[in-house]
């Protein structure tokens, strides 16, 4: 089996080789960071079609967070195009933390249609190095789509838990390796070493669940689904929230 999936990898990285000559040149990373956000933006419609009613869930208990303030104080770590903002309850005041500063300008897009959260500001910074963000000043941190990407997920969930005040929550929702005895889990070895060139550092085969539940966190609630996605690759999913 490993073979196989050797000689398939062989394969693909043959038919990718333009790409990886652009990243050999230093030209790939500067396309990436333009095009993947006009990329994420199309994505995220229709992952938010297809996955509405999960987020929805995800996101019902929010309010029950709220600090001392009256306001449910938010992170959210990796926001992307602002795509989860249609669930935050109302008056949610939110401070949007991402790598690229390209994003930003598709999420003042989504902060101009969705009023009735508190935008508070975009900083620029992955989410392992939040120093910008003080220490227990959020009753609630948001990842979704995000822990499949980060260089380090140890130091990112240390991060949301410096930030989040005692008794706050971290809610995530992330794409994950699948079974390994499925077809799926073998695609998703062949491909993940183009996969994570072509999506900006996005890793298939990650185990993320085992990440949350060696993070500390004094409860973890969590599911693992087959989303209803129409890549099969990103259908294996876990979502939940830990509390700190």
């Amino acid at each position: 089996m490993a073979l196989t999936i050797f000689i398939l990898q062989l394969a693909v990285y043959i038919l990718a080789f333009p790409i990886y000559l652009l990243n050999f040149l230093g030209l790939w990373n500067r396309i990436c960071k333009i095009w993947f956000p006009r990329f994420l933006e199309r994505f995220t419609v229709t992952y938010n079609e297809q996955m509405a009613s999960k987020k929805r869930e995800l996101f019902s208990n929010l309010q029950e967070f709220v600090g001392s303030s009256g306001k449910l104080s938010l992170v959210e770590v990796g926001c992307g195009t602002g795509a989860n903002f249609k669930y935050y309850p109302p008056g949610c005041r939110v401070t949007c933390i991402d790598p690229n500063p390209n994003f930003e300008k598709f999420l003042i897009k989504s902060v101009a249609e969705n009023r009735h959260v508190q935008f508070e500001r975009f900083v620029v910074a992955a989410g392992e190095n939040m120093h910008q963000v003080a220490d227990g000043s959020a009753d609630a941190v948001v990842c979704t789509l995000v822990l499949c990407s980060v260089e380090n997920q140890e130091q990112i969930l240390q991060e949301v838990r410096r930030v989040l005040r005692p008794g706050g929550a971290f809610y995530f929702m992330e794409h994950v390796a699948a079974e390994r005895s499925t077809w799926n889990y073998f695609w998703q070895q062949v491909l993940h070493p183009v996969w994570y060139l072509v999506f900006d550092g996005c890793t298939l085969t990650r185990e993320t669940w085992k990440a949350l539940e060696r993070a500390n966190f004094s409860k973890v609630k969590m599911q693992h689904l087959q989303a209803p996605l129409s890549w099969e690759l990103l259908r294996p999913h876990i979502y939940g929230y830990a509390v700190k």
